[in-house]
């Protein structure tokens, strides 16, 4: 699950893979801290899910050209229409920082807004504008991207 929220985030198998070692690692050491199982899939959500952002902010540069040169792993591959998985990644992967990581969750994790708001300090309306927003933006570039004549005429 952290492996996986940082990867469809990122995109980047290495800088996925150390943000996972780095979760665990700080997992190991708040483990007296831990209450139960659902505590602790709530703090490792919350902990990639910043890592994340984290990573992406201290980038210098923002690669968006760079996701069609990564695959995606076997594993997690569920769109059988590679076209369209590819076209999706990369639509995913040039929203804002703080809609992606709203989407990533949303979407491939299968969290509910109010799961998503608690592991994001974030209000559940707030949650809900931003994955709206992010939906629209979405359409927009999808629409824009197929009908470019529609964008010319407004």
């Amino acid at each position: 699950m952290v492996y996986s929220i940082a990867w469809h985030f990122l995109r980047d198998r290495a800088a996925a893979e150390e943000i996972a070692q780095d979760v665990f690692l700080e997992l190991h050491r708040s483990w007296r801290s831990m209450q139960s199982a659902q505590h602790i899939m709530f703090w490792l959500r919350k902990v990639a899910s910043r890592r994340c952002i984290d990573v992406v902010r201290r980038r210098k540069a923002h690669r968006e050209t760079g996701l069609e040169e990564i695959a995606e792993p076997t594993a997690l591959e569920r769109v059988q229409d590679t076209l369209l998985s590819s076209y999706l990644e990369r639509m995913v992967g040039s929203l804002p920082e703080k809609q992606r990581i709203l989407v990533v969750l949303r979407y491939q994790e299968g969290m509910e807004p109010e799961e998503i708001a608690r592991i994001l300090d974030m209000n559940v309306n707030t949650v809900k504008t931003q994955l709206s927003r992010a939906l629209d933006l979405l359409r927009a570039k999808t629409a824009h991207r197929l009908h470019p004549e529609w964008s010319e005429s407004t």
